[in-house]
């Protein structure tokens, strides 16, 4: 039992499947986090599409989920809500450590995360972000920024939910060459493909069951033309491999053509039909592409169930590598958010070993 507690005050920026979840998690966890890893996390500002609440003494976590729950925004907390005022403005005017940002990813010019991010990072504060639209339009700009200021900038959690497929890449294969790298980074689309497959649905009955499970958006376009399995694999190509890519670098090809026939041909020949996204060693540069790709059935991502992501590392040292996770909710990408915290603040975390 550690007797040393840091407090961390932090801010939250979206409140809806990954951020909810987080705060049930923050009360869940509380104790662990004290007594365990010496982290006291509290909540002085939140903010959704109604407004802020920022109280510097703390937020109530719990009340926070019950206004969720209720349908209300978070400007509806008593006392401390502000309705109108925006997530920036909160940025920009509360004193916090931390900046958790899990708003809805925008391609289009990454707002408002881009520019909470970058506020965030120039006032002094560490961010963790679940937000993989700001990473991938601006990643070199923003860990300049981080840089600059002493603080640390960390994403696990935008790249396949609670797998830590970014960690895993940057920190254990620190020393290791990769050359090549292959993932199903989007649960949408492998949740489609294998119900296709396994239960013999069309296309458009495994979309409705992936959106009855709640895997899948009202608009899955961007998951089903590829597009978010390409964002992730921009974050990687960046984070892992060091390669400055963007998203025009990235051949792209989704599944929308992809018909029973061509699974039951394959499943046929001993293969497995799955949205694979590749990055492979090209002298000095990387083939980054996403595509639906036949794979023999023992090659790892090809035995992933439907609630399942997956990454496979090829390297020079450190021989193949692979990890997978089943990620029913979004409590394991909340979880990611959590676990990039604790990597934040590891005095707390030594602490603890060392009177273990």
């Amino acid at each position: 039992m550690t007797t040393t507690t840091r407090q961390v005050r932090f801010l939250l920026i979206g409140v809806g499947n990954v951020g909810r979840r987080f705060l049930e998690l923050l009360v869940r966890k509380r104790d662990t986090l004290r007594d365990r890893l010496g982290l006291e996390l509290t909540l002085v500002g939140v903010a959704d599409t109604s407004g802020v609440a920022i109280c510097p003494t703390g937020l109530d976590p719990q009340q926070v989920v019950q206004l969720k729950t209720e349908g209300r925004g978070v400007a509806a907390y008593p006392r401390w809500g502000r309705p109108g005022v925006s997530a920036l403005e909160m940025v920009q005017t509360t004193e916090a450590d931390l900046l958790l940002e899990a708003s809805p990813a925008n391609l289009k010019d990454g707002q408002p995360g881009l520019g909470c991010i970058e506020t965030a990072l120039s006032r002094g504060m560490h961010v963790v972000t679940a937000n993989k639209a700001p990473l991938v339009l601006a990643f070199p700009r923003l860990l300049d920024l981080a840089r600059a200021h002493g603080v640390q900038l960390r994403f696990d959690a935008t790249v396949a939910g609670g797998l830590p497929a970014v960690n895993l890449g940057q920190r254990d294969l620190a020393a290791a060459e990769i050359y090549r790298l292959e993932g199903i980074l989007n649960l949408t689309t492998n949740y489609i493909l294998t119900r296709m497959a396994q239960d013999g649905l069309s296309y458009e009955e495994a979309l409705a069951h992936a959106r009855a499970a709640g895997h899948a958006e009202a608009d899955p376009s961007l998951d089903v033309e590829g597009w978010d399995a390409a964002s992730k694999l921009v974050i990687l190509a960046h984070s892992v491999l060091g390669y400055p890519a963007t998203l025009a670098d990235v051949a792209v090809e989704g599944i929308t053509h992809v018909t029973a026939g061509t699974l039951r041909q394959a499943a046929a020949e001993g293969r497995r039909v799955k949205l694979v996204a590749a990055a492979e060693r090209d002298g000095d540069r990387y083939r980054l592409s996403v595509r639906p790709t036949w794979l023999d059935a023992d090659h790892p991502l090809a035995q992933l169930g439907p609630e399942q992501m997956g990454i496979v590392y090829h390297t020079d040292i450190s021989g193949v590598i692979s990890a997978a996770i089943i990620e029913e909710t979004p409590l394991p990408t909340a979880s990611a958010l959590l676990r990039d915290i604790i990597e934040v603040y590891p005095a707390a975390v030594s602490v603890y070993r060392r009177e273990r």
